[in-house]
């Protein structure tokens, strides 16, 4: 036992490293950020240190709008963990920007999720505290 209180959870704290800490610190600000590289013009994520198109390590970055659709999803009932409401859909959304994010999907209707339902990306505290973009449905 470590001293902490209250339920312990196996959810790790993001790994921020020189690659990818921009993405990050853009985070904390609620804006989505992809990686683009600067020769090619190739969008990546999640970020990488070089260009795997045309292996150039020279990127800048773009804001993403932040809308897309469901690629593909999965919806988790066990094990449960304290940092997440169950069930817990966890979608897989193709950006407009044309690269795929894999995100939460806090208070999504099991019964609701389906592939091509357009989503955006908005974001939320997670449970260790960090800002982290979430996917919710985009209803018309």
């Amino acid at each position: 036992m470590n001293g902490a209180s209250g339920p312990q959870s196996a959810v790790p704290v993001p790994v921020v490293t020189e690659d990818n800490a921009f993405w990050f610190a853009a985070a904390r600000e609620g804006r989505l950020v992809i990686q683009r590289c600067v020769p090619c013009g190739e969008l990546r994520h999640p970020p990488a240190p070089t260009c795997a198109l045309c292996r150039s390590f020279d990127w800048d970055c773009v804001e993403a709008c932040g809308r897309g659709t469901l690629h593909s999803y999965a919806i988790a009932y066990y094990p449960k963990d304290p940092a997440f409401d169950y069930p817990l859909v966890i979608g897989l959304a193709e950006l407009a920007e044309g690269v795929r994010i894999v995100a939460d999907m806090p208070g999504a209707d099991p019964s609701r999720i389906a592939i091509g339902l357009p989503v955006e990306v908005v974001f939320a505290p997670h449970y260790r505290g960090e800002l982290l973009p979430t996917l919710r449905e985009v209803r018309s």
